[in-house]
């Protein structure tokens, strides 16, 4: 399905998962719009260089209604989409009593609020030609929880529960949606992570923070030997598989445990809506990507 005529919207395009996943469809022969705050300013580097390879970088602050309007207007006006990818996201590592609740706020505004935004700016149009794929770049603790990253967990773990409610709402529209689960990347995010912001409740932990350590470094281990370009193929490849026969969720790399848990789950989920009389609303496929 590798056609020019086919149009990717990308966001958090600057670095990370979201270059890569322009780069890699712009190879393919999509035409690609690439979004990133500030393109003429601090992330000039990373336009021009996006530019070159025949991307379109549009400026878009997700956490910005306004900003969001802005982007998907200019983008609407140059044609309709067929895929968009929200990948855009920031990472709060910590103890969670030692964030206080407007900096809570602030991971979830990008990491929920934000791709709601910028999927209600291109949902209908999608809806109106029954047709395009929205995939939502969650994580691999987005199905579990792990000490000191509960507010990053939180924020995926709901921005996995709103995906998953619309891809039963889109699917009478013909418009798929597809979670992507990446494991740990040695990306941008993962090397820029928030940390909490009371001073006096992180004090209190100080004997528990070397646990902390453990996690982190567990976590930058993972990281050995993991090209985020695998992200980008295994987006891609969700793009070129036929409407209707994609996958909901797809941990990459294939991991065991975040696979047991899609497993686990999806039997129960089915069952939950078949109780409810929503059977029709269900995918005639697996809830999840075969490993």
């Amino acid at each position: 399905m590798s056609n020019p005529q086919q149009t990717l919207v990308v966001t958090g395009a600057s670095s990370g998962f979201g270059r890569v996943t322009a780069e890699r469809f712009a190879a393919a022969g999509w035409r690609v719009f690439a979004t990133a705050r500030d393109p003429h300013g601090r992330h000039a580097q990373a336009a021009a260089e996006l530019e070159r390879q025949g991307v379109r970088v549009i400026d878009l602050e997700v956490t910005d209604q306004a900003s969001v309007d802005r982007a998907a207007a200019e983008i609407l006006a140059a044609g309709p989409i067929d895929v968009l990818v929200n990948n855009a996201g920031a990472a709060y590592f910590g103890v969670v009593e030692a964030f206080t609740p407007e900096t809570i706020a602030r991971q979830f505004d990008v990491n929920v609020f934000g791709p709601m935004r910028v999927s209600r700016a291109f949902l209908p149009g999608m809806r109106d030609r029954r047709s395009g794929l929205v995939v939502y770049v969650s994580s691999g603790v987005g199905r579990f929880a792990l000490p000191f990253g509960g507010v990053y967990s939180s924020s995926k773990w709901a921005l996995e529960a709103l995906a998953e409610t619309s891809s039963y709402e889109l699917a009478p529209f013909g418009v798929d949606v597809a979670i992507v689960e990446p494991g740990a990347y040695a990306t941008n995010i993962s090397n820029s992570r928030t940390g909490p912001d009371d001073a006096e409740r992180l004090d209190a932990y100080r004997d528990v923070l070397p646990l902390a350590d453990k996690v982190f470094g567990a976590l930058s281990a993972a990281t050995a030997g993991r090209d985020p370009r695998e992200v980008a193929d295994a987006i891609l490849a969700l793009a070129e598989q036929p409407s209707g026969t994609r996958p909901l969720r797809t941990p990459v790399p294939s991991n065991p445990g975040v696979a047991a848990i899609n497993d686990a789950v999806a039997p129960i989920q089915r069952e939950l809506l078949a109780n409810f009389g929503l059977s029709e609303l269900l995918p005639k496929i697996p809830a999840h990507a075969a490993r």
